[in-house]
């Protein structure tokens, strides 16, 4: 299974670099050496404004920094907009063949519901069955969580990762609102994580990280290390814990009660 990176918005803008340089040299990994790293930028979540332009500036984004890696990258705009573009053979192809899926910010309610059973999620998840990182930045991030927050109320996720809920541009967002906002839709049970603008996490085994990582204590040994990239502070508060643990950049985190989905 591929990583899975997690932003917290103010995606694609400059001092964004570090967390775009942690998921393309992931990416890269994967990649067998001289080959172009196959990047797809999907604007789902703005369906319903400029999914066009969101793309655009993620595309321009990738290409520019994918020197620091040192890999050619081959990266494109993958419409999948509505139901109809979301079975698309030619979408879905190109998204099975992705070394990283990155879905920008937008609706994550739109996310959820274009992408869920779609031919295009399920294309996504072979994507990263063979070893592609999948990212969401923002509104992407909160619907690849098992909970997410939209327009329209509170309801399931794609669940790509389980037992979180994802608060995006954290800095901006007082603690009583996040905290009333889970309890009031009953999901008490699910943790929170927070990330600030320009600032991200992307996951990894705890075996390859080390096992005295900071920000760590007593962590069982399923749980995953989560590192963290970007200018801001990743924030972690378990159901029934009191106080978070926060971690920035260059600093692992591990999200004990949210194993990543077995998909």
């Amino acid at each position: 299974m591929g990583p899975i990176g997690l932003h917290g918005g103010g995606e694609f803008l400059a001092g964004d670099e570090p967390f775009l340089r942690l998921v393309l040299e992931a990416a890269a990994t994967g990649t067998a050496s001289g080959d172009a790293l196959r990047v797809s930028v999907v604007p789902t979540a703005t369906a319903g404004g400029r999914p066009d332009l969101s793309g655009a500036h993620g595309v321009a984004a990738f290409r520019s920094l994918a020197g620091s890696v040192q890999v050619a990258c081959d990266a494109a705009v993958v419409p999948v907009v509505d139901a109809v573009s979301a079975a698309d053979r030619r979408w879905c192809a190109a998204l099975s063949s992705s070394d990283l899926i990155y879905l920008p910010g937008g609706d994550p309610g739109l996310v959820v519901e274009i992408l869920d059973g779609s031919p295009a999620w399920a294309a996504i998840l072979a994507a990263r069955a063979r070893g592609a990182v999948i990212a969401g930045a923002s509104a992407g991030a909160m619907a690849l969580a098992e909970w997410t927050w939209t327009p329209r109320g509170g309801r399931a996720g794609l669940g790509i990762v389980r037992g979180l809920v994802v608060v995006p541009h954290f800095e901006r967002v007082p603690p009583a609102f996040w905290q009333a906002e889970r309890m009031a839709h009953g999901r008490d049970d699910l943790g929170v994580l927070g990330l600030d603008e320009r600032t991200g996490i992307l996951s990894g085994p705890m075996g390859a990280m080390g096992p005295n990582g900071p920000n760590r204590p007593n962590v069982p040994n399923e749980a995953a290390d989560w590192r963290v990239a970007g200018a801001g502070t990743a924030t972690w508060l378990a159901p029934a814990e009191s106080e978070p643990i926060t971690a920035r950049d260059g600093e692992l985190i591990a999200l004990s009660w949210s194993p990543l989905a077995a998909v």
